[in-house]
């Protein structure tokens, strides 16, 4: 069974002791693990509701956010969509035991690096329970043991989801105690957890700048910061308008409260004329509120009341709502300097049909993922091809961009000799 409010040193070492038994087991023996996961959550899924009913009532009464709440909500789809997630990640390709690279050296040695599994992956997150069943597919199939630590607000539905996933491990005749479950007992317990370096070998935050800083102060396992998104779009002097439209109002509305959504869009003074007044429109329109430059203000006059000025914390900020800061800028060369003072290093969008300004985007801006013409809400392990994803780092060590199996490996030499010795 799922492991809950257990001291933190004895859930990270029996999550050890499982993570061996776990690189060794096949592919075959690993996805029948996600499959019972996933049969198992459709088979309860009235048992999860009930218990994301409790966490959803706390978390009015406490006066979350609406987007902290579409964060934590689960209903019959979102289940089953969590359910196909995992069955998507059955049927990608094991990256334990591939090949990476493999030669002959001169001296008649074969050598050949391989991806062998990490060990004990622990995942903070917060307020957001899919999180649980998606990072647990991937550590399984990727063959590591998985600590999950999620926020309290999420107690209950993080405690059913991790059930059904410790019981889906077992019943493939795995380790049970490959999916750990702390209980999201304050800071103190997050410090014990960061301080592992004995069982855990890698620690993924999932959550704000707050959570990143608690982490920094006291860890010594390694950490990789799947971390806040100030994602820009860019409407370059040579957009199709009708498409800027169109990737803006996504980016920003299709789900706000996410870390791949936009957060300021920059616009370029010779399209701002024609741009500036139908974007602003449509996005109020979609219950945006604005936060502009002087330029943006004037192109729309006094018309619009609900415009505020944009102060230079609106630029650094990841609103995670409707809310979103709106600039002009001279050249294209403005608009990566912008996105070099105020961005994060997520995802950056330009819109354009020059290739010479797309290009220069892309080797300009330093960030996980450029997009051209394309919405920044495409950072996605589901949406790229990787069937899910822990998180998305904003680091360039380990790894950078969705946080999928190959990055929940690492790799060793394998050299066989024939009585080698060295002289």
């Amino acid at each position: 069974m799922a492991t809950v409010a257990s001291a933190v040193e004895e859930v990270c070492g029996r999550a050890k002791r499982a993570a061996s038994a776990l690189a060794r087991a096949d592919s075959e023996r690993r996805n029948a693990a996600l499959t019972e996961i996933a049969a198992g959550l459709i088979a309860r899924c009235e048992e999860i509701l009930q218990a994301n009913a409790q966490d959803m009532q706390a978390g009015r009464e406490a006066g979350l956010s609406a987007a902290l709440l579409d964060r934590l909500a689960l209903d019959e789809d979102r289940v089953r969509a969590i359910a196909d997630a995992a069955l998507t990640i059955v049927s990608l390709p094991d990256p334990v035991g591939e090949v990476i690279e493999g030669r002959r050296l001169a001296n008649g040695l074969d050598v050949r690096k391989v991806r062998v599994p990490l060990g004990v992956v622990a995942v903070v997150y917060e307020a957001r329970p899919n999180v649980t069943i998606d990072a647990a597919a991937l550590c399984l199939k990727s063959g590591n043991a998985i600590v999950l630590r999620g926020s309290s607000s999420a107690a209950h539905s993080n405690a059913a989801l991790a059930q059904v996933a410790a019981d889906g491990v077992a019943a493939a005749g795995l380790p049970a105690s490959s999916v750990g479950l702390l209980a999201g007992g304050g800071r103190g317990e997050l410090a014990e957890l960061a301080t592992q370096s004995a069982t855990v070998d890698l620690i993924i935050p999932r959550g704000g700048e707050g959570l990143k800083a608690a982490l920094q102060e006291v860890a010594t396992v390694p950490v990789i910061y799947a971390a806040s998104g100030n994602c820009h779009v860019y409407v370059d002097a040579f957009a199709d308008l009708d498409d800027a439209e169109a990737i803006v109002i996504n980016a920003k509305t299709q789900r706000p409260g996410v870390c791949n959504a936009a957060e300021t869009l920059l616009v370029h003074e010779a399209v701002a004329e024609a741009f500036i007044p139908r974007i602003v429109s449509g996005l109020i329109a979609a219950g945006v509120q604005l936060r502009v430059d002087e330029r943006t203000r004037a192109l729309v006059g006094g018309q619009i009341d609900s415009l505020r000025p944009a102060s230079e914390e609106d630029w650094a900020t990841e609103y995670l709502a409707l809310t979103l800061a709106v600039g002009l800028v001279d050249s294209t060369e403005e608009a990566i300097e912008h996105i070099a003072r105020y961005g994060s290093g997520h995802s950056e969008a330009i819109v354009t049909r020059d290739t010479v300004a797309a290009r220069a985007f892309q080797r300009g801006v330093d960030a996980a993922c450029v997009y051209v013409n394309a919405s920044t809400r495409f950072t996605d392990g589901g949406e790229m091809g990787m069937g899910a994803e822990i998180g998305n780092s904003t680091q360039k060590l380990h790894a950078r961009g969705p946080i999928g199996l190959r990055e929940l490996c690492t790799f060793k030499y394998l050299i066989e000799g024939d009585g080698h010795t060295r002289g």
